[in-house]
């Protein structure tokens, strides 16, 4: 397994005496430090401390506590970007079968009725006749004006 730091391959053996390996091993950085990386980290450093001065206790308690609360942060982001997600599909289900308005490509303001919605794409589309328009792009609705009924 490679090493989350380095990403270097445990049990890799030089080639030759210039200390290059035989395979070269391709290594995906990590951009963001997950709590496996702090804990490596940190073992790392308990490990090679001085043992005449140690690591300040409080410190550890404190880089602990902000990898948990950055974790947390995280989590609720990633909550928080579902949520508005499911907002946005709920808001476009809603326009089906109701009067849309949205501005055209060509710049005029058009009015259909909206047909279906598609959640293929990052935002939601509404059909409206026939035209799929992206849901941020909708500036109005209101309810489809019933047809009048013939009397008999």
């Amino acid at each position: 397994m490679a090493d989350p730091i380095t990403g270097v391959v445990s049990g890799s053996a030089p080639a030759n005496s210039a200390g290059l390996y035989t395979n070269q091993v391709a290594r995906d950085p990590k951009q963001t430090m997950d709590s496996e990386v702090f804990m490596h980290l940190l073992v790392t450093q308990l490990r090679n401390q001085d043992p005449s001065s140690p690591m300040d206790t409080n410190q550890m308690i404190a880089q602990t506590t902000q990898l948990a609360q950055m974790e947390k942060m995280t989590e609720m982001a990633q909550t928080s970007t579902e949520d508005f997600s499911l907002q946005m599909r709920i808001a476009a289900a809603a326009y089906v079968g109701k009067q849309v308005t949205y501005t055209g490509k060509d710049g005029k303001v058009v009015t259909g009725l909206a047909d279906s919605v598609s959640f293929a794409g990052a935002v939601p589309t509404v059909s409206v006749g026939g035209v799929d328009v992206p849901l941020d792009l909708i500036s109005g609705v209101t309810t489809a004006s019933a047809s009048p009924t013939p009397s008999a």
